[in-house]
């Protein structure tokens, strides 16, 4: 990928130079190691924000179950999976 793009920021002298020894230690370019960083955060950012409709997506379908009545309250599942616990433990 072509690098067209220059990219300044501050810092303080303490982490610069701890930085720049961690990566003159792997024999690695500071700068390969700062894009590596950058797209590993915008992967967990995305991964994040994919999460977060699915997410989103799942409690509306459940909000959307529960108005139109298709839902059950608490103690109804509570209830269906003490059903069910006690069916598996009589099969075991």
């Amino acid at each position: 990928m072509p690098k067209a793009a220059v990219f300044t920021m501050k810092l303080e002298a303490e982490l610069r130079d701890e930085f720049v020894a961690a990566t003159e230690a792997v024999h690695r370019p500071a700068s390969q190691v700062v894009r590596e960083l950058m797209r590993e955060f915008v992967q967990r950012q995305r991964a994040e924000h994919d999460y977060d409709a699915f997410l989103s997506g799942k409690v509306e379908a459940s909000r959307s179950s529960m108005r139109s009545g298709r839902g059950l309250s608490s103690d109804e599942v509570d209830a269906e999976f003490a059903a069910r616990r006690s069916k598996a433990a009589r099969l075991a």
